[in-house]
């Protein structure tokens, strides 16, 4: 990690032989504390994750108030007047998961940098090859080592989806109880064939999507990581067969209702919803740099837009927790128990 002003950081973007130098001081992480406004700028390719520690600023979650404080950009922005986790104390959790997953860490604010200026496939894609590339690296491969071959044998159900419909009404319910609704392939299979019907279907007034059990999904199922048989395929498959994309062509009429476990995929296929809804036992949370990955189910691209990227990144990278309230606040939910978000 390297930590400088920012005086030092605009001395840096007003020549390339500043920035240069800049680069090949910074390992993964370059930390700004930033005492004053900063002039604009757009974010760039610097080959590091970017952290801004500004304890007085405004919320810089959204897109105004990062523009008008000079933090629009950083890829992620400290503050003690934001409310939440993002307080400048999460500078030694961002720190430690930045350090343990480099690589992982940074394609993640990478892909997230571009996702909000691409339409929605063209960010689907991008997010698609890096994810699939990562499944190359050392980092997924350090964690993959460490997983019994015994886990990498994934249960089967006869029916990992189920979609009823009442009326104007179709309710497509996550099926696999006995796994928290662990995301496998027969799921997303299963979840692309159901949003294919609603979105092809313009009589239906209202998308359901629910889980069964004690969670609404707890994320990738583990067992099937590390089994597609080479990136290329994996990319190939994740692009052609994305439940993210069809999610998102229902999604103002899509409600989500989210308990227990919502990780990884189960957030990031909900963030699409125009009504995300979850009951007091709900929590949050993207684990997948922890295993050397990045978001992978279109978390990269619904979640910049349901509640801004630098917050996104942060919980990307850090793989922090929300639990129902602070989700509510932060706006990954709309709704908790009759609870509702202020916009």
């Amino acid at each position: 990690m390297l930590r400088i002003t920012g005086r030092e950081w605009i001395d840096s973007g007003r020549s390339a032989a500043a920035a240069a130098d800049l680069a090949e001081e910074v390992d993964a992480l370059l930390v700004v504390d930033v005492d004053g406004p900063l002039p604009p700028s757009e974010p760039s390719l610097r080959p590091f994750v970017t952290v801004a520690v500004a304890p007085d600023a405004a919320d810089a979650a959204g897109a105004a108030g990062a523009a008008a404080a000079g933090l629009e950009a950083f890829d992620l922005v400290l503050s003690d007047a934001v409310p939440g986790v993002a307080d400048v104390s999460s500078l030694d959790l961002i720190t430690a998961a930045v350090g343990a997953h480099p690589q992982a860490a940074l394609v993640a604010a990478q892909v997230m940098r571009s996702s909000v200026e691409l339409d929605i496939a063209s960010a689907l894609v991008s997010e698609s090859a890096a994810y699939s590339m990562l499944q190359a690296g050392s980092e997924f491969g350090a964690w993959l080592a460490t997983r019994p071959a015994s886990d990498r044998r994934g249960e089967q159900e006869s029916q990992p989806v189920v979609v009823t419909r009442v009326d104007g009404e179709l309710r497509i319910v996550l099926n696999r109880p006995a796994v928290h609704n662990a995301y496998n392939r027969a799921m997303r299979d299963g979840l692309v064939e159901a949003l294919q019907l609603a979105a092809a279907d313009s009589s239906l007034q209202q998308v359901v999507l629910a889980g069964a059990g004690r969670s609404f999904c707890s994320g990738g199922d583990l067992t099937e990581f590390g089994t597609t048989p080479d990136p290329v395929t994996a990319h190939v498959v994740r692009s052609t067969r994305s439940a993210p994309w069809w999610a998102s062509r229902v999604a103002t009429k899509l409600r989500a209702e989210l308990h227990g476990a919502s990780i990884g995929a189960g957030i990031e296929l909900a963030a699409w919803a125009a009504d995300v809804v979850a009951s007091e036992d709900t929590y949050v949370a993207l684990p997948e740099v922890g295993l050397g990955l990045i978001p992978g189910a279109g978390g990269t691209v619904s979640l910049p837009r349901r509640i801004g990227r630098q917050r996104s990144v942060y919980l990307a990278v850090t793989g922090a927790r929300l639990d129902a309230s602070a989700a509510l606040a932060w706006g990954v939910v709309d709704r908790v128990n009759g609870s509702t978000r202020r916009r």
